[in-house]
């Protein structure tokens, strides 16, 4: 029976499903597994019994091997690249295979990871040069806060918090829902803080926040007695007295002035100011007159004075002018200037702008003349995030089933060695086999391009 006989396959369905197309050129992992218990696993066969999650482990395996350096890697993720001159590595990235930036065109170009820099961690100090520690780690310098720009969620925050007194914890206080068919007010609360998307951007948005209801994030590591600069982005005021107060690991606050417009708030304080006893490495951002408030908040930083920057390597790559528009600071010589190209380094002459992975922190930190740019980043995953993904082209099939059986093989017992090593050449062979397969080279392609060359090319 054909694989396109039965009727949920026929051309009709395939042209209106769009999550469908080009997909004909796969195999499903699970039907892979399937296919490799009824045709290899049996009396009379290599392997008489295998466990299903066996064959489903070695499975797993080759899918993830084969996609780091056989498989055609078509993941890819665009941005523009913000004021921050960072980006956030994808969720299932391994590694990436090229980085580039787009011009009006639409045409990439391609950007090379510099060596000569790095974003180390930089401890933060107090005065006498002694570090600062938190629940028994050493505190970072750069941003305090986690997801300040609550970036696709809430994450880390805690909506409709009850200021209590010192002592009491804050409570937690739900409104009953906006139940209307408008979708931008939809299960909006009739009164309280939410997260809201789309229209107004990744923000969090309060309706007739009561006197000293707020938002507020724990594990916030302020130290008694340092200075800390505070800023959140402000907008849809109307009403109420906002303030966003720090509470210190002593249970002290310190209130930050008031936040009565729109606009950018900044303010900068000693943390400790009262001795209370409060909860304690809290940010709290609240309402506290008792005219109820209405207010959108965004980009709430908190740094310490002094250590504002993660490093100083980084603060100094990004703060740097590119190299097209200087002396180069990469090797010395300005390379376009006539006469002066020798003893050129390679690496370095290019000016389409460079980049390097900061691994612990999980971004791509950029040079400065990609800031606004369109930046695309081509990377590899192991095609084991989710189940749509965990597909086979069927031009490595049968690699994949050579991968099963010498994996299942090679790890038993009482199996001839002779046998294991003839399963190993296939398998090596069948992975080649599947290499050029998908090389996808085609004559009339390498024709083209080799017409310019110096040997005829006859076809």
């Amino acid at each position: 029976m054909g694989l396109l006989s039965n009727s949920g396959n026929n051309e009709a369905n395939y042209y209106s499903t769009p999550n469908q197309y080009g997909n004909y050129q796969f195999t499903s992992l699970d039907d892979i597994v399937n296919q490799f218990m009824i045709s290899y696993v049996g009396e009379d066969k290599l392997i008489p019994k295998a466990k299903r999650f066996d064959v489903a482990f070695h499975a797993q395996r080759a899918l993830a091997e084969l996609s780091f350096d056989t498989f055609k890697s078509c993941k890819a993720q665009e941005i523009t690249v913000p004021a921050s001159l960072q980006m956030i590595l994808p969720h299932d990235y391994v590694n990436y295979t090229k980085i580039s930036w787009v011009d009006s065109a639409g045409i990439k170009h391609l950007l090379y990871p510099t060596s000569k820099t790095s974003n180390p961690m930089h401890p933060q100090v107090d005065s006498n040069g002694d570090v600062l520690s938190h629940t028994g780690k050493l505190i970072r310098s750069g941003e305090l806060i986690k997801n300040g720009n609550f970036n696709g969620n809430k994450t880390h925050w805690n909506l409709n918090q009850q200021w209590g007194s010192a002592g009491a914890p804050p409570i937690t206080v739900m409104s009953p829902t906006v139940e209307t068919s408008d979708p931008l007010t939809l299960n909006d609360p009739v009164t309280g803080w939410f997260f809201r998307q789309g229209s107004i951007g990744n923000k969090i948005r309060g309706y007739d926040i009561p006197q000293w209801n707020g938002i507020r994030q724990t594990d916030v590591p302020i130290i008694d007695g340092e200075e800390y600069t505070i800023s959140v982005d402000v907008s849809n005021y109307t009403s109420g007295t906002f303030s966003v107060v720090l509470i210190d690991g002593q249970g002290d606050y310190t209130d930050f002035g008031n936040i009565t417009a729109d606009g950018t708030f900044t303010a900068t304080k000693t943390a400790g100011a009262t001795n209370d006893q409060y909860g304690i490495r809290q940010l709290f951002i609240r309402n506290k007159s008792a005219t109820p408030g209405n207010i959108t908040i965004d980009n709430v930083s908190v740094v310490r004075v002094g250590s504002e920057e993660t490093s100083t390597a980084w603060a100094n790559y990004k703060s740097g002018t590119p190299s097209e528009n200087q002396n180069d600071y990469q090797d010395d010589t300005y390379w376009p200037m006539e006469g002066s190209r020798y003893g050129l380094d390679p690496q370095h002459a290019q000016a389409n702008g460079s980049f390097y992975i900061d691994c612990n922190s999980g971004k791509i930190h950029f040079s400065s003349n990609i800031s606004g740019k369109t930046v695309i980043l081509d990377y590899i995953s192991d095609s084991l995030g989710t189940d749509p993904e965990m597909l086979v082209h069927k031009f490595a099939e049968e690699a994949i089933y050579k991968w099963i059986l010498y994996g299942i093989l090679s790890t038993r017992a009482n199996v001839r060695e002779n046998v294991v090593r003839r399963f190993k050449k296939e398998r090596f062979a069948a992975i080649r086999t599947a290499k050029l397969r998908l090389s996808n080279l085609k004559l009339e392609e390498l024709t083209q391009i080799l017409r310019g060359k110096s040997k005829q090319i006859k076809h």
